[in-house]
């Protein structure tokens, strides 16, 4: 990708993705040569430490995007998967406007917000220090993810607090916390995910969604979802691994 995830979403493109689980920066890198147009990188949902997120970082910088999924409304985490050169951060579970613009506050340096200044890689270690800090207001992708009946019923508010640039539905939590574990095509769920679209829509707020299968990514990305990740890097090599076993068949 040549220009960033955010001016990728301003300029109306559909970008697709996939979820890194894994400390390999190999398999990163070969997840971005497949032609993804952005990572989605998981430290909430892995073992992920702060270093092997770096590592993946750099090993995706010039081919996709990286955003990171940080651990629930970290402030401190917002900061440091930033100054790692992360291109957005993905927060989980908001549920209300306030906790919206908190992840704002803490993603955006003053006046925007009170993220902490700092020496980084984002910044090249202090060589390229200006550029960064009069861009990452505008360039650096603030997620908030919608997987709850409670940030269903509050989307239209927490969609308009300034410096959300998109929202994420989580379909299986989202599923779960509706009383349907798993029963992510069910009406009940469907309509609330159909509510967050429209939401974004109205608001000209990019709106994307996770699946396992790509007939549901081509289904989402057709009905005007903005940016999907489909799949899961240890599910993709444990479905090719089965599919091999199952193909050679009985070996006694």
């Amino acid at each position: 990708m040549n220009d960033s995830f955010l001016d990728e979403l301003r300029a109306g493109r559909r970008l697709l993705g996939t979820i890194v689980t894994l400390p390999s920066p190999e398999i990163a890198e070969g997840l971005a040569r497949c032609g993804y147009d952005w990572l989605w990188i998981d430290m909430e949902h892995s073992a992920l430490s702060l270093r092997e997120t770096g590592a993946l970082l750099v090993a995706c910088a010039g081919r996709a995007a990286g955003l990171v999924r940080i651990p629930p409304q970290d402030p401190v985490r917002i900061c440091q998967v930033l100054d790692l050169g992360a291109d957005g951060i993905i927060v989980p579970r908001i549920r209300t406007a306030a906790e919206a613009a908190a992840v704002v506050d803490a993603a955006k340096y003053p006046p925007g917000g009170q993220r902490g200044v700092g020496l980084g890689r984002a910044n090249g270690f202090g060589l390229e220090f200006e550029g960064y800090m009069a861009r990452a207001n505008s360039a650096t992708a603030v997620v908030v993810q919608i997987e709850n009946g409670d940030a269903v019923r509050h989307v239209e508010e927490i969609l308009s607090v300034p410096g959300v640039d998109a929202a994420l539905i989580g379909p299986y939590d989202l599923s779960a916390s509706l009383g349907v574990p798993g029963g992510v095509n069910l009406p009940e769920v469907q309509e609330a995910m159909e509510r967050v679209r429209r939401a974004g829509e109205e608001r000209r707020i990019p709106i994307g969604i996770f699946t396992l299968s790509p007939e549901d990514a081509r289904r989402h990305l057709d009905r005007g979802y903005r940016f999907v990740a489909v799949g899961v890097d240890a599910h993709f090599l444990m479905t090719a691994a089965r599919r091999a076993r199952d193909a050679v068949g009985p070996t006694a």
